[in-house]
């Protein structure tokens, strides 16, 4: 078992007002006496405890770490402090982003593992709405503004070394989550491992194949030590529908427990996945054939559109940078350089990048089908054969994804595979 602070306790409904009322900063007014707050206990997380606290005049979010995995009970421990790295992880994300994007946090108490945040009303989380067929007009634009700036501005693009690397230390301690991550993403759905758990045994066969494809396994290791080794910038580092908060036009990412310094593509890559997986899944919740096409077509054009915004606004940062010890201005703006030498240069980084993003995607889709962590897109399809259906065909492009990433062009090609791939049991070699 991790260290324990002493005046460590779980909180609950009955114990957080009192406590709120000694640590709330004077500026965070909730109106009326602690004993009136309503309070009411909402995390439906793998993690953590959630808590929304409402006064007479307003309300938050309070978010407390317990000393395990609460989806998989005492068993499965795991440190209180990365209530530290997610409390941290949002204010940096708030500073490089803005309060449109991610809320702000009011406090952060270590003997408690607690923190209180901005509570984000009247929005509801991505994944729920999109399994309702929902549009949201703003997403794309929102998601790849927030990958760009938070991933450019914690770079060495956008960093000067001496910071770059002070960043990395302070959240190099954050191994025991990084290590759930390289477990259950990058190892366990490549191998018989206890913590699996696929929805039905109408995929036995499919996911044995894949346990048997040297090739896929080669790549996943390959992909395990760049997540291990690539420290390129500050992620969320658990970057889906169920970390987004959505009204008709504005988003608000949250829940970055998982942040550390790793590879920008890990984070674009899990996004892409799970829209993928909302793809996949959206003939068992969409009936109607022309609402079905219409509403995967919107789900390829978040995938491009996010890609495409995400390029545009790296490199609008990229061209007026003050700083950044990578990509020096001094090299590519002599006058005896060529203009072209910077396009040369960024071509190849978001070439490496969308690469690297598609082999992260398509091991995000294999480990959700495969593995400890589901997405409810494909668990809450309540036919079995049409459930098995759904996960075939995200398993079908989740292996292509990483199978054939440096055959794709551009992110439109990426979508018009997705549009002709079905769910037919396909094993890739």
């Amino acid at each position: 078992m991790s260290y324990i602070p002493s005046t460590y306790r779980v909180l609950n409904s009955d114990s957080l007002p009192a406590y709120l009322s000694t640590k709330l900063p004077k500026e965070i007014i909730l109106g009326g006496e602690p004993s009136s707050w309503k309070v009411d206990e909402v995390g439906d997380g793998n993690i953590n405890l959630v808590f929304i606290v409402s006064g007479s005049q307003s309300t938050i979010v309070v978010k407390q770490a317990i000393p395990y995995v609460r989806a998989a009970g005492e068993s499965w421990a795991l440190s209180l402090q990365r209530a530290f790295f997610e409390y941290n992880t949002l204010k940096l994300e708030y500073e490089n982003v803005g309060r449109s994007l991610v809320p702000d946090v009011y406090f952060y108490d270590e003997s408690m593992a607690t923190f209180a945040m901005e509570y984000i009303s009247p929005h509801i989380v991505l994944r729920k709405e999109m399994i309702k067929g929902k549009k949201f007009d703003s997403l794309a634009n929102d998601i790849g503004t927030f990958l760009a700036r938070n991933l450019f501005f914690t770079s060495d693009i956008g960093l000067n070394a001496k910071d770059k690397k002070e960043l990395t230390s302070k959240f190099s301690l954050n191994h025991e989550l990084c290590k759930i991550t390289e477990d259950l993403i990058f190892t366990e759905p490549y191998y018989d491992a206890e913590r699996n758990n696929w929805s039905t045994p109408l995929l036995d066969e499919h996911i044995y194949h894949i346990w048997s494809n040297k090739e896929l396994i080669r790549i996943a290791m390959k992909y395990k030590y760049k997540f291990m080794t690539e420290a390129q910038a500050l992620l969320h580092g658990d970057l889906h529908t169920g970390s987004i908060m959505v009204t008709k036009d504005k988003t608000i990412i949250i829940d970055p427990e998982f942040g550390f310094m790793g590879p920008m593509a890990f984070d674009i890559g899990n996004y892409i996945g799970n829209l993928i997986m909302s793809y996949t899944s959206q003939p068992a919740h969409i009936k109607n054939k022309n609402q079905l096409k219409d509403y995967q077509t919107w789900i390829l054009e978040q995938i491009n559109d996010t890609w495409d915004k995400f390029v545009s606004e790296f490199t609008q940062l990229w061209n007026a940078k003050q700083e950044g010890d990578a990509y020096p201005n001094e090299i590519y703006q002599q006058k005896t350089m060529k203009k072209s030498l910077i396009i040369e240069l960024q071509y190849d980084f978001f070439r490496n990048v969308f690469i690297d993003t598609l082999v992260n995607a398509g091991m995000e889709i294999n480990r959700r089908v495969i593995g400890f962590a589901g997405v409810a897109d494909l668990k809450t399809i309540s036919d079995e054969n049409e459930r098995a259906y759904c996960c075939h065909h995200a398993l079908n492009i989740g292996c292509y994804l990483m199978l054939n990433a440096s055959k794709f062009n551009t992110i439109y090609d990426v979508s018009d595979y997705i549009r002709s791939s079905n769910g037919e049991v396909k094993y890739e070699n």
